[in-house]
């Protein structure tokens, strides 16, 4: 057989000819006394031009031939593939002989160094084909991977934690290799993927110590011996992240968990990657074992169409269809981009998935063998087969020269036209446009192909980009992706969809669960991306998946329905006191995809019943309180629904909620109650009432709302004490019985919070005691009241009790309320009264409706001052709906039309907008860091085409009723003559 120069059969064009023949002048000077062979052949043409070629495109590759004539010297004059043969033996030897570690790494680094320098001249010399390059890689990493694990085992076993008499037979521990490395067909300066496998049940383990501390040590110890660098450099780079997920499992898996992972949550891709999977080094047997048995994982019984849309998602590129855009040269990368390597692969794995549980002819690891294989069987033509396989062949060898040149994992062309050109000369062009031609051929027919077979399958909106989440690394086009959608950490967005894909979370842990979720990702990214803030949204919905038994049911409602996953985005990224409910309680998710629970009337009616049914059910008052919270969360979230979806108005949402309270108020005193009576019995003639006021009292309540509570008592004067076993006066019956009823509204269990409840609009405010006996609330406000206590009073409304009592309360408040007062005290008190809420509350914010200058305060304190002057007469001005007080004063000339209607239109813009900030925000709402999905409900909420629409609104509006306001009761003069 010939030697290494005499094949050379060519050599690529030189960029810097001079500077390349001043080096090679260099080398051959050098190399007149320790190989003088080699001085003579590089006077000869094709070795010299090889040489030349190597120095002016790769300061690698000139290193490793200049650093050393002699070792250049043998690998020229000899046949290139007795010179592999010869490395790997010495190689094997070296390190059977090795006694420390620092003996076996530089044997094994200057192992690499030669094997790089052999492989290179054989490839750019054009003896070895791609096939040739590949396994020769390939039998070179096999050979490193078994020679440092067999040191590593040797060592062990001398040091006592091995039971062994050959180290490597029946050692209970396996190293598989998997991607090209498994499937022979390493690539230049690939990493490696290894994946370690041990036999907790082998008889050879370490005494006193459990496998996997052994193992993982070993492990972490082989990865150093390989990659570490050193002066002599590295070996190979290693990656174990290939192991059955990663994140959450040792660098060394012991097999009984390898196979309940793949048995219950192995993906697709881990199918698609264990085609090629390969034991190497340790217990050999162990590893075919291992594999056999995992070929009901592998290859299903039946032609598996299902997991064509999976493998897709391995390489999800909208851009696979014919006639979109063109594909670039500078810059590309030829294996992950359109047209590339990784597309080829695909093409092939996806139909052995498919095909090969019933084709054993289909179950090979080599890309090209199986082209041919698909071919034969009539699974692909033999166009595809021809323009696939040329392509493979093509665009490896120039992946193999971009990696040559710097030893780097890199399969990116560069991205300007000098750099390119000078490359192109590399590949053996002397012209960078047929090198260009060339190369977009290739690419341009492998993505026609790629298209053919996936033109079906789901895909990104066209504007969207890649969005892959298999494997274990990121991948760059989709953080670029991730980025443009707005994720403000795309790679901690990819590594929370991978890992719902490695099953983390148990309601995506069956393979129907992933199936759909696979499919769905890429919708569901864009509508997280919609609401206005991905990443809130991404994280909002990993929690609730955390939390849920099982969620392939609405995962399929998301999948098919687009506006629901519209409107699921804008909840989780929009509208985060909705999202806090999701992620805490993700059973009321329900209410997402059951149209009967968005059609519920949400009536006090219907609520009271749900109430009864837990009055009846939780006797306990640990259950109650449970219940009642678990009922408040999920209706309130059912509200929120409707509004944040436009099904319900502002105005309706305020009534829901208020009714909502209500109900709960009452079935919380209906416990309480019948608790506290076990204990202490029941005060003859004893009745009580609760009183709302504030926006539970208008029924005007938001998201956010707390509720403004007094409870009334009654009794028989005679007789003031209890019947029970430990009796209490009256009074302090009812103080204690209304303690318990603000206790059991407000306290935190592990359902969280029902409401907080402010007492202070009761006679005598903090003062006063918590319970008001009936005579003494009236004789307080027709005695002592001030006037914004009556102001208060406007919207108090009795929402719950005895009977009798409630209506003598309603009766007494309208009494109250058509006193007769003096018109310029009332709107001089009430003029006062806004100026020291502003004082105390500040008015400046523009956003807090409530309290700004020509907010809600304002319009409220007009329609209650116009109450209070006119009830006598005016009775129908007595309403909790401020709105349709005004609307009555306007019909009475009780104040201007222009300014009547004014103030309405503006109480309802700002209960609008304040219902959906209180829904989308928690805390004070700023629109610099509000986002985009928030601001846009809450225009719609306002019917205004768009934010910046509302905002000038609000500024004239809040102008304009401060101008009423001021007007109205900033005047001396009396308010109306009614």
């Amino acid at each position: 057989m010939k030697v290494l120069w005499q094949r050379i059969c060519r050599a690529p064009p030189l960029s810097n000819a001079k500077a390349a023949r001043a080096r090679l002048a260099d080398l051959a000077a050098g190399a007149r006394i320790h190989a003088p062979e080699l001085a003579v052949l590089l006077r000869r043409r094709a070795p010299g031009d090889l040489l030349a070629g190597i120095a002016d495109h790769s300061p690698y590759l000139w290193r490793l031939a200049a650093a050393n004539p002699v070792r250049l010297e043998r690998l020229m004059c000899a046949a290139p593939e007795a010179s592999l043969e010869r490395n790997l033996a010495l190689l094997q030897a070296d390190c059977d002989a090795a006694a420390a570690e620092a003996d076996l790494m530089h044997a094994l680094r200057l192992a690499k160094q030669e094997v790089a320098l052999l492989v290179a001249l054989a490839d750019i010399g054009g003896i070895w084909d791609v096939v040739a390059v590949t396994e020769a890689l390939t039998r070179f990493a096999d050979c490193v991977v078994s020679a440092a694990l067999g040191f590593l085992l040797r060592h062990a076993a001398a040091e006592g934690k091995l039971d062994l008499a050959d180290p490597e037979v029946g050692a209970g521990v396996v190293v598989l290799a998997f991607g090209k490395h498994g499937a022979r067909e390493l690539n230049y300066s690939s990493d490696i993927d290894l994946v370690v496998f041990f036999d907790p049940a082998a008889p050879i383990g370490p005494a006193g110590g459990e496998p996997i501390e052994l193992f993982v040590r070993m492990t972490k110890a082989l990865v150093r011996l390989l990659q570490e660098r050193t002066r002599d450099g590295y070996v190979l780079r290693v990656d174990l992240r290939l192991r059955p997920d990663p994140g959450s499992t040792s660098v060394a898996i012991s097999l009984p968990a390898a196979f309940s992972y793949y048995e219950t949550v192995g993906q697709n891709w881990e199918r698609a990657a264990l085609i090629k999977a390969r034991p190497i080094a340790g217990d050999i047997a162990l590893g075919r074992r291992f594999l056999a048995d995992l070929s009901a994982f592998i290859w299903r019984k039946y032609f598996d169409y299902a997991a064509i849309a999976d493998i897709h998602a391995m390489k999800r590129q909208i851009h696979a269809v014919r006639g979109h855009a063109e594909i670039a040269v500078e810059g590309h990368d030829v294996k992950l981009g359109r047209g590339g390597i990784r597309e080829i692969e695909f093409f092939v794995q996806t139909q052995q998935l498919i095909f090969g549980g019933r084709r054993r002819q289909l179950r090979g690891a080599r890309t090209l063998d199986m082209l041919v294989e698909l071919a034969d069987d009539g699974w692909i033509t033999a166009e595809a087969r021809d323009d696939l396989r040329a392509a493979y062949l093509y665009l490896r060898t120039i992946e193999h020269r971009l990696q040559m040149i710097a030893d780097e994992q890199t399969q990116r062309l560069p991205p300007d036209a000098e750099h390119l050109a000078r490359f192109a000369r590399f590949c053996g062009y002397a012209q960078a446009t047929d090198f260009a031609a060339d190369l977009t051929g290739h690419l341009q027919r492998v993505e026609k192909h790629y298209a053919l077979l996936f033109e079906h399958a789901p895909g990104l909106d066209a504007a969207a980009g890649n969005l892959v989440f298999t494997g274990t690394a990121d991948d760059p086009d989709t953080i670029d992706t991730l980025a443009k959608l707005g994720f403000h950490d795309p790679s901690k967005a990819a590594e929370t969809v991978r890992g719902w894909h490695f099953g983390h979370h148990r309601a995506i842990q069956s393979a129907r669960a992933r199936e759909v979720l696979t499919e769905l990702v890429p919708a569901l990214l864009q509508a997280f991306a919609s609401s206005g803030d991905a990443d809130a949204a991404l994280a909002a919905f990993d929690m609730a998946l955390a939390r849920m038994p099982a969620a392939v049911e609405l995962l399929s409602i998301l999948k098919s329905n687009p506006p629901v996953r519209e409107l699921f985005g804008d909840i989780l990224g929009g509208a985060p006191r909705l999202a806090n409910i999701i992620a805490l309680r993700p059973h009321v998710l329900d209410a997402a995809i059951d149209p009967a629970l968005l059609k519920a009337s949400g009536d006090e009616a219907y609520y009271d019943r749900r109430c009864g049914h837990i009055l009846q059910t939780a006797r306990r008052t640990e259950e109650f309180l449970d219940a009642v919270r678990d009922m408040a969360q999920e209706e309130a979230f059912l509200i929120g629904l409707r509004t944040l979806s436009a099904t319900l108005t502002p105005v309706a949402a305020g009534r829901a909620y208020s009714a909502l309270a209500a109900s709960l108020v009452r079935a919380t005193l209906a416990h309480v109650q019948t608790v506290f009576s076990a204990d202490h019995g029941n005060v003859p003639g004893g009745c009580c009432a609760v009183v709302a006021l504030g926006r539970l009292g208008s029924r005007a309540m938001t998201a956010a709302s707390d509720l403004d509570l007094i409870l009334l008592y009654d009794f028989d004067e005679p007789r003031p004490e209890s019947d029970g076993a430990r009796p209490l006066h009256a009074l302090q019956y009812y103080t204690r019985l209304t303690q318990r009823l603000i206790s059991a509204l407000t306290v935190a269990t592990r359902r969280g919070q029902l409401y907080e409840v402010d007492m202070r609009l009761r006679p005598s405010g903090r003062k006063g005691p918590v319970a008001t006996q009936f005579r003494a609330f009236v004789d307080y406000q027709r005695n002592a009241a001030e006037t914004w206590e009556h102001m208060a009073l406007t919207r108090a409304r009795v929402i719950g009790g005895d009977g009798p009592l409630m209506a003598m309360a309603t009766q007494a408040i309208g009494d109250i309320l058509r006193l007769e007062r003096n018109p310029e005290k009332l709107r001089r008190d009430a003029f006062e009264m806004r100026a020291l809420i502003a004082q105390e509350k500040g008015d400046d914010d523009p956003w807090d409706l409530k309290l700004a200058a020509g907010g809600i305060i304002d319009v409220e304190f007009i329609a209650q001052v116009l109450t209070l002057r006119h009830g006598a007469r005016h009775p129908d001005l007595i309403d909790t709906d401020m709105a349709a007080t005004l609307a009555h004063a306007v019909r009475l000339d009780l104040i201007g039309r222009d300014e009547g209607e004014g103030l309405i239109a503006a109480y309802r813009l700002y209960a609008a907008v304040m219902q959906m900030i209180r829904l989308t925000s928690i805390g004070a709402f700023d629109p610099a860091t509000a986002a985009a999905g928030v601001k846009r409900r809450i225009a719609a909420a306002a019917e205004m085409p768009d934010f910046a629409h509302l905002e000038r609104t609000i500024i004239e509006t809040r102008a304009e009723v401060r101008e009423i306001f001021l007007a109205v009761l900033g005047s001396p003069l009396p308010l109306g003559e009614g």
